[in-house]
């Protein structure tokens, strides 16, 4: 019985590696050419997925690539007003560790035996028990898995559900080597997460594990055209950055001196996300996992609800083996509950953080009563 599985991001290296601990082979199909083909985003805070580490049996691993002084975090106002600092002690739990997400992409990757994941395999198309890609192979399969991700092209085998923007884009830039660099600039990032709420925009700045900085510039209540009409020249990043810049008028100059120091790396994204509670009729042979199932706001559970998917669906594989739609239909019936109820709580957040007293309500939010 042939699983192919489709994209090699944390859900479906997690599925992968849960199904070979429990003597299940499968394929993971990634059209990327290579593991190092493209960086692989900032840091993630891992907690209820830490359960798939469990179950894959890497958490040990994880441990050793974790950084838990990643929990740290300060909560300020754009005049500089400090709000609210928590610094981790060196012998707190892992509760929710920051990971940098390539760190632990190459620990399931390297768990996996070699030719598990093809490289160089972009889809196109399934049906009828093959699955086409677009340089013309083919293969069969009898269950396929879609873990590609927030465009998932497997997607459209179940439902008509797409993507819809959210009224957030966000501007990526970031420092590298800070600590060498920018030493005053990094001792006020802090180790971990630094955040800065306006009236209609934050800044997020986040300390990765290589010594680079991560910053985004949300820009709440805006149009799906945005990147396009906001007058930012992406094509030009010293230009980008004095842009950015004007656009923080009145913020304090320690903290717009952040996107000055920056590099020529300048990536705009908006945010989309599917319906919260998205559904699909049963299927006896495909089933979807990850952001190509549940695509939530950026607020730290979808990295998590992959990871549980992957592992849960593997579970279900190996406690019905050979019975792909008993395990889909468990799978499914879990994954839907408990994603839900993460998609309302992510758009909650969601709402707090676009709201013109975001850093007022997100201090009350961490320190209630």
């Amino acid at each position: 019985m042939t699983i192919a599985i489709v994209g090699a991001g944390l859900g479906g290296l997690a599925l992968a590696r849960v199904l070979h601990v429990h003597g299940i082979d499968a394929v993971v199909y990634e059209r990327e050419p290579s593991r190092d083909a493209r960086g692989q985003g900032g840091m993630l805070d891992i907690h209820s997925g830490q359960r798939a580490l469990h179950e894959a049996g890497l958490i040990d691993g994880f441990h050793a690539i974790a950084r838990g002084e990643g929990q740290d975090m300060r909560l300020l106002q754009p005049d500089g007003t400090l709000l609210l600092q928590e610094d981790t002690p060196d012998d707190a739990p892992l509760l929710r560790p920051e990971v940098d997400r390539a760190d632990l992409r190459d620990l399931f990757l390297d768990a996996l035996p070699e030719g598990v994941v093809r490289w160089g395999h972009a889809f196109e198309s399934a049906g009828n028990g093959v699955l086409r890609f677009t340089d013309g192979r083919s293969t069969t399969y009898d269950l396929l898995v879609g873990a590609d991700g927030a465009q998932s092209r497997v997607r459209a085998l179940l439902t008509d559900a797409r993507p819809a923007h959210i009224g957030q884009n966000i501007v990526e830039v970031g420092i590298p080597d800070i600590d060498r660099t920018h030493p005053g600039l990094a001792t006020m990032v802090g180790r971990g997460n630094y955040w800065v709420f306006g009236d209609g925009l934050s800044l997020a700045a986040q300390r990765n594990g290589d010594g680079r900085v991560r910053i985004g510039l949300s820009f709440y209540n805006t149009g799906e055209d945005w990147i396009a009409t906001c007058g930012i020249p992406f094509d030009d990043p010293a230009a980008a950055r004095a842009r950015l810049i004007d656009l923080l008028a009145g913020w304090d100059p320690r903290i717009t001196a952040l996107i000055a120091a920056c590099d020529d790396t300048v990536v705009a994204r908006a945010i989309t996300t599917l319906p919260a509670g998205l559904t699909w009729p049963p299927a006896p042979d495909v089933t979807l996992i990850g952001d190509a199932a549940h695509l939530m706001p950026p607020v730290g559970e979808g990295a998590n609800m992959a990871l549980l998917d992957g592992a849960l669906l593997g579970l279900a594989l190996a406690a019905h083996p050979g019975d792909f739609p008993a395990a889909i239909g468990e799978y499914e019936r879990e994954m839907y509950e408990r994603t839900s109820a993460a998609a309302r709580m992510s758009a909650g957040m969601q709402e707090l953080l676009m709201s013109p007293d975001a850093a007022e309500r997100l201090l009350a939010f961490f320190q209630p009563g």
